[in-house]
């Protein structure tokens, strides 16, 4: 697999009726997996196929899943973020999803899964996080 050059990408495809739009770029030693749309037993297969092909990557030390885009998320979609994360933990790397809306952190926080993924607020804090700190639920700044 060729490495992506140092730029984010635009997902392609895909549109409101339900597709799933996945995208990868680096930045640095981070790979970056942009994800639009609706992710769910339908439109799996995608992503799945996509962070399947991660832990080969060269020179990557991480891999941060932009979920900011993300406008639905179900049971099938978790379990593939759940799988590509211990795929990329036996890679030596560390997925780390970023910036997922309420409906997806909501999904994060009622199944656990905030507390073995380490989630960033946001797509611009996740690359420079360090690697140090542990999985928990996403902070969000208290409504005004």
């Amino acid at each position: 697999m060729s490495r992506p050059s140092d730029q984010s990408c635009e997902p392609t495809g895909g549109d409101e009726s339900g597709n799933l739009r996945v995208a990868v770029g680096d930045q640095g030693p981070v790979r970056i997996v942009t994800v639009v749309g609706e992710l769910d037993r339908d439109t799996a297969d995608e992503l799945r196929s996509t962070l399947a092909h991660l832990p080969s990557a060269d020179d990557i030390e991480r891999v941060v899943v932009d979920l900011a885009g993300l406008r639905f998320c179900d049971s099938t979609g978790l379990n593939v973020l759940l799988r590509a994360r211990l795929d990329a933990q036996a890679a030596g790397l560390r997925l780390e999803p970023a910036g997922p809306g309420p409906s997806v952190a909501r999904l994060f926080a009622i199944t656990g899964a905030d507390g073995v993924l380490r989630v960033h607020p946001d797509l611009r804090t996740a690359p420079a996080a360090s690697g140090e700190g542990s999985a928990g639920p996403v902070e969000r700044p208290e409504p005004r």
